[in-house]
């Protein structure tokens, strides 16, 4: 469990989050007037994350004793399909998600919609962009929890040691001092992991998405999309640049690089501060620098959002979706948040929860500031699959395979089997 400031500090988010939803009650008392038991799947990590939920559990029922909270663990790799094959009573009411899974459910009809409920009740107070991607076919089926966003991390003092006052602003400006930093330093100037979802800034960078949902079209081998790749095939291969392979292995041997010292940048979310700054090379904590993602010929920097939402199921009844959506209210709530952000270093999702507490950790106010130029992804079910077959083109156009135009070619027409109704 990771800690960030004094004991005193948390005790008083513990405060915070029982003072902001009444008085508190015995546990006898809830026993005695329990009427009714949610059941919530938690996907969090199990060892680094759910202590901060399951105390927060308590907290809610201490102070809501008409309501129990029946917390299951789930694997987070196991918990989308469990979820869809559930039925009945079988169903958890609460299920923590992946924000890239409430399109898919709610079109499945697999989701209530949340507006005008209580788990609505604060909604204004969410970052607008995490709302959007909360949202499907113009209804909201979620409240965000946690958020994610793609960074730039980098090494200050290596920086500094190649002549370079800060971070670059274009991938053109990276590509070039991945080469001065190799030069002056040894270390390599970047590192970047082969996989759809950190290429994504390449293509917002440009201004395009792999599709276009409004206009129905498949765009991930639009002229502008070729233009990012082909960018990024050119930044991969430069000098100064590590070569990854696009593997699991690959990325944490990344990684390690950064940490120990012998990579200067890398594009990486929050979820690796923890691992990050173990490293000898962050030892001091101070010389971790998070920056956004470069902007591309578009001028404009872009990073996916990531994150867990809060959805209920449709399967709960009445009473149980009543007493879903007020754990839903509370487990988002703004103390619950900075409680959640303070123990766990995670984003908050609502610009209330950015207290001076989570301010103390330099990892999470890093990644907050960089939070504006995340791009919720489209509100598309198969949104997911897309990433998947981008990912896999885009190793064999990386390793010389195919031409980025076949590539992407071919990744448009895998998206058409998806999508019949989109042209290209």
């Amino acid at each position: 469990m990771r800690r960030v400031g004094p004991p005193a500090v948390l005790a008083l988010a513990v405060a915070l989050v029982l003072t902001a939803c009444g008085p508190a009650t015995t546990s006898a008392g809830r026993a005695a007037g329990a009427a009714v038991t949610i059941t919530w799947w938690d996907t969090s990590d199990p060892v680094t994350e759910s202590p901060t939920f399951r105390t927060l559990v308590h907290d809610f029922e201490e102070v809501n004793p008409g309501i129990e909270v029946e917390y299951v663990s789930v694997p987070f790799t196991e918990a989308r399909a469990r979820f869809e094959a559930a039925s009945g009573k079988d169903a958890p009411d609460v299920l923590r998600a992946d924000v890239g899974w409430t399109a898919g459910l709610a079109q499945a009809g697999r989701l209530v919609p949340l507006d005008g409920t209580e788990a609505a009740a604060d909604i204004a107070e969410f970052e607008p962009q995490l709302i959007e991607q909360a949202r499907y076919g113009g209804r909201l089926y979620a409240v965000p929890q946690s958020t994610d966003v793609l960074a730039l991390l980098y090494n200050k003092r290596l920086f500094a040691a190649a002549g370079l006052s800060g971070p670059p602003a274009t991938w053109s400006d990276l590509k070039a001092a991945a080469a001065v930093i190799k030069a002056r330093t040894g270390a390599d100037g970047f590192a970047l992991h082969v996989q759809g979802y950190y290429a994504m800034p390449f293509l917002y960078g440009e201004d395009v998405d792999l599709v276009d949902v409004p206009d129905r079209t498949i765009t991930v081998n639009s002229p502008a999309a070729v233009k990012a790749v082909t960018g990024l095939k050119a930044l991969v291969s430069a000098p100064g640049v590590t070569k990854d392979d696009g593997t699991p292995q690959g990325r944490a041997a990344l990684l390690a690089a950064f940490s120990a010292g012998r990579v200067a940048a890398v594009v990486e979310g929050p979820w690796e501060n923890a691992n990050v700054t173990r490293g000898a090379a962050f030892a001091d904590r101070g010389n971790l620098g998070i920056a956004p993602v470069p902007a591309g010929g578009s001028g404009r920097a872009g990073s996916p959002l990531g994150g867990h939402n809060l959805v209920v199921s449709a399967a709960a009844d009445a009473e149980h979706r009543a007493a879903a959506e007020k754990f839903v209210a509370f487990m988002t709530s703004a103390n619950a948040q900075t409680w959640t952000a303070v123990r766990n270093s995670t984003l908050p999702t609502r610009s209330d929860a950015t207290t001076s507490y989570v301010e103390a950790n330099p990892g999470v106010i890093g990644f907050r500031k960089v939070l504006p130029v995340g791009r919720p992804r489209a509100a598309l079910a198969e949104y997911g699959s897309l990433y998947d077959l981008f990912g896999a083109e885009l190793v064999s156009i990386l390793d010389g395979r195919e031409s980025v135009r076949a590539g992407l070619d071919r990744a448009a027409e895998q998206a058409r089997t998806l999508l019949p109704d989109y042209r290209s």
